[in-house]
């Protein structure tokens, strides 16, 4: 898979100073280049806020330099002097790390370039000393140079002389960086942020908007998955959660119509077949094997096994043990897709490092609560909708973020709160505050103690359901499916939504009705499909028309309607079984025409219904042309699983073709689907 390197994202952390390498050229190449890398440091715009004149000051002295490459282009034809092109190699070393210093100082987080102040200003500093010493050791005559340039050189030795006593560091600077390690200390202490102080720190770092915290907030992420030392990281976690209080209390809630440009996202692209995991149906960010040797997204299998499940999903079969494998290689490649695409891939590793910080960061934690109770509060005041929903879109995001979150926003009563805007009165007066709340419970709803939280509230099911079949937007309505799927997962309340016709019917119909594009309709095939899990919910989908609905979306989703007609005839009895009649022939052209995984579990969902279903089945399923040649094809080159499914598809057939209907199915059973479907047959007549 050819990845362009425009498809990486920029670098984040600073490389050593051993990382940089002098490039083996001839004498004018390598002046050409020091010429180049002059120039664009010369180009740069001195830091803002912080290290101003320090920068600037460096910047000044590159551009001075610069002078003497352009006259050694201009006047210089014989070779260099070995001692003379040690100079200029470790001068290009040199510039090399100025450039990146500076670079990385404009583009990185401001907070943490503030409590690095000190350490950046001995990192010019040494730059300055590098340079004094090369100027130093430089053999000035040899080159020749025109007068008023070795004035220049001679000018430049002198200042970096004059600067090599100590370096230097802004007083107004330190001050500002002990008055945020004073605020941090006192965050440990569940002392609240004066917020005047707050906003004058903010505003002096040119941090002055809601969009501009959002920035910072994401460069202290990124900088916090560059750090090795525990120290800093600790340091940078406790900066996230000021930042993040800050944000909500200086600069009040984001607007929420910007959230709603959708991001690229994997469902949108189409993504490969292979990085799609059979139970949710979503890219797989942390691929896993079970002892089956089928791959699945770690959080998906986890909370499977952890719902009481002791099979495999996807074939059904016992699990020798519940070890979770991690399948490196398949994760390499989707990570590289990902890339390529340009679209997030964030994985649990990644986020592990940063929740697990928090939990040990007494600041962060503090902050997070100061936050979650300060929305909360602010939550119960609102007096207007549109107040109300830039505060639930806060809630919202920082439900998104980590447990710690999800714990602390519940913890402060915002489940009863979020439940008034989920009626249909809010979604005809203001769409986006509907959204906005069913996607917060969603959020809230991964954490398991919020899952208890959702169900013993009152009027949040029945909100989330009046969401999911009345929503005044598509994406309300599949947000509310992913929040029936997310509290299905404990097996108590997965059986408790079965039984709920309102549920059953809402998911049918998103499934059925929902737009093709985004992953509304998807949303719903997952809730189904982890519902199906209960023999007394499948045979509430089965008369609520769920065979149905899969043979009319099969052509657009098709692995998805296959693996959830799969699970419906697996544990559905002989009313699955009786109405999977009519989806033969649609099975027998997935098996035909589909993907590798779809067609392995068209075969296995006709393995299952002419078995139970008997010879009306079989005889079905063997007009249709060429259905042999399609099995056969299977058994060669198909997955291990649709190769064994294929050839037990085949053995049925021809001994159907036999005549050995009682090698099929079960005698009893096939004659209670055949007389099923012949009744069926009549009343459609």
């Amino acid at each position: 898979m050819a990845i362009s390197p425009q498809a990486f994202p920029p670098r984040k952390r600073r490389p050593s100073a051993g990382a940089f390498m002098s490039p083996k050229l001839s004498d004018q190449s390598l002046l050409r280049s020091l010429l180049s890398i002059c120039r664009e440091i010369s180009s740069l715009e001195p830091l803002r806020f912080l290290l101003r004149r320090t920068s600037l000051s460096m910047i000044r002295k590159t551009n001075l330099l610069s002078m003497l490459f352009e006259d050694l282009l201009r006047n210089s034809t014989a070779a260099f002097s070995p001692s003379a092109l040690l100079c200029f190699q470790e001068l290009y070393i040199l510039l090399q790390r100025i450039q990146t210093l500076i670079e990385d100082s404009s583009h990185g987080s401001k907070m943490w370039l503030l409590i690095q102040t000190e350490s950046l200003a001995n990192c010019f500093h040494e730059f300055t000393l590098d340079l004094s010493t090369l100027l130093d050791i430089l053999p000035i005559k040899e080159l020749r140079l025109n007068d008023d340039v070795e004035e220049v050189v001679s000018l430049l030795r002198n200042q970096c002389s004059r600067s090599t006593t100590k370096s230097f560091v802004d007083p107004l600077d330190d001050d500002l960086r002990r008055e945020v390690c004073t605020m941090l200390d006192r965050l440990k202490s569940e002392i609240v942020p004066d917020h005047s102080r707050l906003s004058k720190i903010f505003i002096r770092l040119g941090i002055d908007s809601s969009a501009s915290c959002t920035e910072e907030f994401e460069s202290l992420q990124d900088e916090f998955q560059n750090q090795t030392e525990e120290k800093s990281k600790s340091q940078l976690i406790a900066l996230v959660g000021l930042v993040r209080y800050a944000k909500c209390v200086l600069f009040g809630a984001s607007t929420p119509g910007s959230d709603l440009i959708r991001r690229k996202s994997a469902s949108e692209l189409g993504f490969p077949v292979d990085f799609r995991c059979p139970i949710s149906l979503e890219l797989m960010r942390d691929p896993v094997a079970v002892a089956t040797g089928q791959t699945y997204d770690r959080e998906s299998i986890k909370l499977w096994i952890e719902s009481g499940h002791n099979t495999c999903p996807k074939t059904g079969q016992t699990l020798a043990h519940t070890d979770l494998i991690p399948n490196r290689a398949l994760k390499n490649l989707i990570a590289m897709w990902c890339r390529e695409q340009r679209i997030p891939f964030e994985t649990a590793e990644n986020n592990k490092g940063l929740v697990n910080a928090v939990k040990k960061n007494k600041a962060a934690l503090e902050a997070t609560r100061m936050t979650a109770s300060f929305l909360v509060n602010k939550l119960s005041v609102s007096q207007s909708m549109e107040a109300a929903n830039g505060v639930v879109y806060e809630l919202r995001s920082l439900a998104k973020t980590d447990s710690d979150c999800r714990a602390c926003i519940a913890e402060a009563g915002a489940i009863p709160l979020l439940v008034r805007y989920l009626s249909s009165d809010v979604g005809g007066a203001q769409p986006n505050l509907q959204v906005n709340a069913v996607t917060a419970i969603l959020n809230l709803s991964i954490l398991e103690a919020n899952k208890t939280r959702i169900m013993e509230t009152d009027g949040a099911l029945n909100g989330v359901i009046e969401v999911l079949r009345s929503g005044a937007t598509w994406e309300a309505k599949g947000n509310a499916a992913a929040t029936i799927f997310s509290l299905s997962g404990v097996h108590g309340y997965r059986k408790r939504l079965g039984r709920k016709t309102r549920v059953i019917k809402g998911l049918l119909e998103l499934a059925k009705e929902g737009p093709e594009y985004g992953c509304f309709r998807r949303d719903a095939m997952v809730a189904i499909l982890n519902l199906a899990g209960e023999r007394e919910a499948v045979a509430r989908l089965v008369e609520g028309g769920v065979v149905e609905m899969i043979v009319q979306v099969m052509e657009g989703l098709p692995e998805e309607a296959v693996t959830v007609l799969e699970a419906v005839v697996r544990s559905g009895g002989i009313l699955a079984i009786t109405a999977a009649y009519g989806a033969i022939r649609k099975l027998g052209c997935v098996l035909r025409e589909g993907s590798e995984r779809a067609r392995e579990s068209a075969a296995a969902t006709l393995v299952t219904i002419c078995r139970k279903g008997g010879s009306e089945m079989v005889a079905e399923l063997a007009s249709m042309p060429g259905i042999e040649r399609v099995i056969w094809e299977l058994m060669g080159v198909g997955t291990v699983r649709a190769r064994r499914k294929a050839a037990s598809l085949l053995r049925i057939l021809r001994r159907w073709a036999a005549g050995l209907d009682s090698v099929v199915a079960d005698e009893g059973y096939s004659q209670v689907v055949s007389s099923s479907i012949a009744a069926t047959t009549t009343v459609a007549g």
